[in-house]
């Protein structure tokens, strides 16, 4: 029975990836980052000054892409949706395969941008693979979290513009508006022990968590805002990158989880 429900779930997720491989949108999000990856390694080299900003891109616009991306398929598509709802397929299922035929194609745009241009230009050498690796893991990572949000959002909001505007203010608080907050707190409270509050300021944002992922394997943390010098000074070494990779694993989740019950819940 087991079987069965996971083929049909891969089947429903199958049947998704298909159709959004053939999607403009798509194929706009892989030029994008082939065209900017190529730029940046053509002016700048493989040195790790053209990786960072191959990386800050990433941290941006795979969020901002997976939120607005995602949360306008689960609109377009909601009378599919509701016929697959009307078929002998448990909600969960259904949400299952609606997260992963999103995540996928996606994913794979991300990767091709990314990868192709890398490997013209000879980055994955040995002092450089590390880092290469886990700019990719990081984009992965990010972009299973936000499809989890865009589905969560996507699914309680029921009017199409209240929606993309929760998923545009997401994207904002996570990726503009939260260092700022960040530093604002470490700027009033600059006489007061804050290195704790930091490192729980770290965990909170999913972006900031790859952003330091991303800086402890550059090893350059103190140089990229104040919460990844806080926390390399706390978690330097393997037991940081231990740490961070968790949570942000965890961050993947959470999202999800709470997409799939307000799926579960929904009168459709």
């Amino acid at each position: 029975m087991m079987l069965v429900a996971i083929g049909s779930t891969m089947r429903l997720a199958g049947y998704q990836v298909r159709n959004l491989l053939r999607s403009r949108w798509l194929i706009a999000y892989t030029l994008f980052f082939l065209i900017v990856t190529e730029t940046l390694l053509r002016f700048g080299g493989t040195q790790p000054s053209a990786l960072l900003g191959v990386a800050n891109i990433i941290l941006l616009v795979v969020p901002l892409v997976t939120l607005v991306f995602g949360a306008m398929y689960v609109y377009e598509s909601r009378e599919f949706t509701e016929l697959l709802l009307a078929q002998p397929i448990g909600r969960r299922r259904i949400f299952v395969a609606l997260h992963l035929g999103l995540a996928i194609p996606l994913i794979a745009g991300f990767a091709a941008g990314i990868i192709i241009p890398l490997t013209v230009h000879g980055a994955w050498a040995a002092e450089l693979r590390g880092a290469v690796a886990m700019m990719l893991a990081v984009g992965v990572a990010l972009t299973l979290i936000f499809t989890g949000f865009a589905l969560w959002i996507a699914t309680r909001i029921q009017d199409k513009v209240r929606g993309l505007g929760a998923a545009l203010v997401t994207w904002l608080g996570c990726g503009v508006l939260y260092d700022g907050l960040v530093l604002i707190v470490a700027t009033v409270f600059a006489d007061y022990p804050l290195e704790r509050s930091m490192l729980g300021l770290v965990f909170a944002n999913p972006i900031d968590l790859g952003r330091v992922l991303l800086l402890l394997r550059f090893d350059i943390a103190a140089l990229m805002g104040y919460t990844g010098a806080v926390f390399e000074r706390f978690f330097d070494g393997m037991t940081g990158l231990a740490v961070a990779a968790a949570a942000l694993g965890l961050w993947a989740l959470i999202p999800a989880w709470r997409g799939m019950r307000a799926f579960q819940r929904k009168d459709f």
